[in-house]
């Protein structure tokens, strides 16, 4: 089990998430943040700390379309090539020692 930023934190980028997270496994995008499926430990602190509900645990996500496509986006975040960059996110072990990404996926790049 995991968590998943849905499409109400696009353009939202209140950080409150990132700060709550005890394992530091939250990363910005350029319009969303994402939370990495291999870093969560499923404490639920970004959950509640979220101002626009847009975070989810993944098993209530997989039952609502809308939200079911961000788990696979999620992954494609950390797992395939963004635009622009040589190489895919991966899991570098937390997000403060990474730093902003900066981009999106296609889906929240083509998100209205």
């Amino acid at each position: 089990m995991t968590y998943v930023i849905g499409a109400d934190c696009i353009d939202e980028l209140d950080r409150s998430c990132i700060d709550v997270c005890p394992v530091d496994c939250i990363y910005e995008g350029e319009r969303k943040s994402y939370i990495h499926p291999g870093e969560c430990i499923d404490c639920g602190a970004c959950e509640v700390e979220c101002p626009v509900a847009a975070i989810s645990v993944d098993r209530l996500a997989r039952t609502v379309p809308e939200q079911a496509v961000h788990l696979e986006d999620a992954r494609d975040f950390f797992d395939t090539v963004l635009p622009g960059r040589a190489e895919p996110v991966g899991a570098p072990g937390g997000a403060g020692r990474y730093g902003r990404i900066g981009v999106d996926t296609p889906l929240v790049t083509a998100h209205d």
